[in-house]
């Protein structure tokens, strides 16, 4: 229904931020990272997610669509509602989240509060067996890699594309993006230089 929101930034409370948007102020719900990236008084964006239920219509929103990309496919895991999918987002980014899930680091979840390690190994296990099925070898693991006779090299490139799968990007974007990347870099620094090259 709504893709975002711009306008002034009216109110920032504890886990939400308000839009004023032509008069109407929007309660969004949204995570630290975000907040952090507002300032009151001043206009904003946020990409949104409406949630809708029985008794229930709540507004999330992101500073940036990776965010809302984890924050939908944290949703998608059995067991992950949305208080506990804001939890993990506060506590970590986007490209940390899927470094986790693909290297299966179950410590950086289990750092977000309320976050035990059951629902880190079913976050870890639900999300790799979903990449690997909407992957199905579409990717090109070795498009970033630019340093040639390294054998670890390949490898941390697979990695780097598994992590931008995890973010809901489609084969052809990833490797577009990891295209020239330096793989001799450390693992997230690889994918922050690929996510810059997406948004560019």
């Amino acid at each position: 229904m709504f893709y975002y929101l711009d306008g002034l930034i009216a109110e920032l409370l504890p886990q939400m931020a308000v839009v004023d948007c032509g008069g109407v102020g929007y309660a969004c719900r949204t995570t630290r990272t975000t907040l952090s990236q507002l300032q009151k008084g001043q206009r904003g964006r946020l990409y949104t997610h409406l949630n809708v239920g029985e008794d229930l219509f709540d507004l999330y929103g992101f500073a940036s669509q990776s965010e809302l990309a984890s924050f939908r496919m944290l949703l998608g895991v059995t067991g992950v509602g949305p208080k506990a999918a804001l939890a993990i987002l506060s506590s970590t980014t986007p490209e940390s989240l899927a470094m986790a899930i693909v290297t299966e680091d179950e410590k950086s979840l289990t750092a977000a509060p309320g976050i035990g390690k059951k629902i880190a190994k079913r976050i870890i296990l639900e999300l790799k067996d979903k990449l690997a099925r909407e992957s199905g070898g579409a990717i090109d693991f070795t498009a970033g890699a630019s340093v040639a006779g390294t054998a670890a090299i390949p490898d941390k490139a697979s990695e780097a594309a598994q992590a931008l799968a995890v973010l809901g990007y489609s084969g052809a974007e990833i490797s577009a993006a990891l295209k020239g990347v330096d793989s001799s870099l450390p693992l997230e620094e690889i994918v922050r230089s690929a996510l810059k090259k997406m948004v560019k």
